[in-house]
């Protein structure tokens, strides 16, 4: 027998979409939308305000774990980090922010397969080490560089560290989203068993590592043709202006 179902607890996603779109506090958006859902699932309001309170409490010591890190890499960086890195890879002669970030691939890959996640990340990682380190090998080799170079740097830089956690985590039979798949896919009739979905997760980290590579072998050449013609067309201006200059 068919019944009614509510489906007024939806208007959460209407919410979210909303306070997104018109980029409110991303804060006061989900405070809104828990409110909003709770109430339309006809929630009475000393409830929703009591769940409320209760998560505040379990959670009060979060914003301390989140900033105390970026607290101490903001020291560090004031006290010369980015430059210390800079200076060390361009001390070596073979160090190409292409291999370079291949090597750290493979690593962030590795590690998080073993579930050690936080070993990398933007802001600990990418922002502090190794975009200044990629930057200061293409700088040894090329000389200074262009702003829209520095971008793209910084750009694969970041990208490589995504690519290196999504697809390494993935073959951590403890993840998070492995027990989500083999919980509903048992909830579904189908009996799996996690380290099997982790082990299939193999190939596909492997695929992503040669794939994301072999985009960053590509790197050096391309960085090359570009901080030639680069050097090219200011030489050419500098040329003209002088020119003008004697005129």
């Amino acid at each position: 027998m068919l019944t009614d179902v509510n489906l007024w607890p939806l208007i959460g996603v209407a919410i979210i979409v909303a306070g997104f779109v018109l980029r409110f506090n991303p804060m006061m958006v989900v405070i809104v939308t828990a409110i909003g859902t709770a109430l339309a699932a006809g929630f009475p309001v000393d409830k929703v305000l009591a769940t409320i309170g209760t998560g505040f409490i379990k959670t009060r010591n979060l914003p301390l774990i989140i900033l105390l890190p970026l607290a101490v890499i903001g020291l560090l960086e004031r006290h010369g980090l980015r430059q210390h890195a800079q200076n060390w890879i361009s001390s070596i002669q073979s160090a190409t922010a292409g291999r370079l970030l291949i090597v750290y691939l493979a690593a962030r890959q590795l590690t998080a397969a073993v579930g050690l996640t936080s070993l990398g990340g933007h802001p600990q990682m990418v922002r502090p080490l190794l975009a200044p380190m990629a930057e200061g090998a293409t700088q040894s080799r090329f000389g200074m560089l262009p702003a829209k170079v520095r971008d793209k740097l910084r750009a694969f830089s970041a990208a490589t560290d995504n690519v290196g956690l999504f697809f390494g985590e993935d073959i951590f039979v403890a993840f998070g989203a492995i027990v989500l798949m083999t919980t509903f896919l048992k909830e579904a009739g189908i009996e799996v068993e996690p380290i099997h979905v982790a082990l299939w997760g193999i190939p596909t980290a492997i695929c992503a590592f040669l794939i994301h590579a072999w985009r960053l072998s590509r790197l050096d050449r391309t960085l090359e043709r570009e901080l030639a013609a680069y050097k090219a067309s200011a030489e050419a201006a500098a040329t003209a202006h002088t020119e003008a200059k004697g005129a």
